[in-house]
């Protein structure tokens, strides 16, 4: 089953102001009909790398059995990660970067990875703020829940 995911994350004040994310999973059925799921949260207080994280995890947590992903965002954090090997070099570094720093977020990372490990997962680069739909869309998601009721904390941990 091929489904493409679409991801953004937003904060307000980063770090620690309000922030959410925005994720679009997509479907498209042996009949060519395509079966769209919006999620969103918003949270009191994070980063704008969290809600990157969050949009990609709460996207692969969706699905409900292995999926071949195509997962799109604008984040060259979450991005390169994967396509860069960086999460790799973590790993054997026991969550340690280049620069012999302890890797931020490694909650998240820990999380994605567990997310991550059923599917076959590409992801891709787009260009944020360019005119790409879902791009765009995912961005309002992020902000609205940013922006709205119903924050809830972002845990640490």
């Amino acid at each position: 089953m091929k489904v493409k995911i679409y991801t953004d994350g937003a904060a307000r004040g980063n770090p620690d102001g309000p922030g959410g994310y925005g994720t679009i999973l997509s479907y498209t059925d042996p009949r060519g009909e395509e079966h769209i799921r919006e999620l969103s949260q918003g949270y009191k207080k994070t980063t704008n790398n969290r809600m990157e994280l969050m949009a990609a995890i709460a996207g692969l947590e969706a699905l409900t059995k292995p999926c071949e992903v195509e997962l799109y965002s604008d984040s060259k954090y979450l991005v390169d990660a994967f396509n860069q090997r960086w999460v790799d070099s973590w790993l054997k570094k026991n969550w340690v970067n280049s620069q012999k720093k302890p890797v931020k977020n490694p909650d998240l990372w820990k999380r994605l990875l567990k997310a991550k490990e059923p599917h076959q997962v590409t992801f891709i680069w787009v260009k944020g703020h360019d005119g790409h739909p879902q791009n765009e869309r995912c961005d309002k998601l992020a902000t609205s829940a940013a922006d709205g009721d119903g924050l809830i904390e972002d845990v640490v941990g």
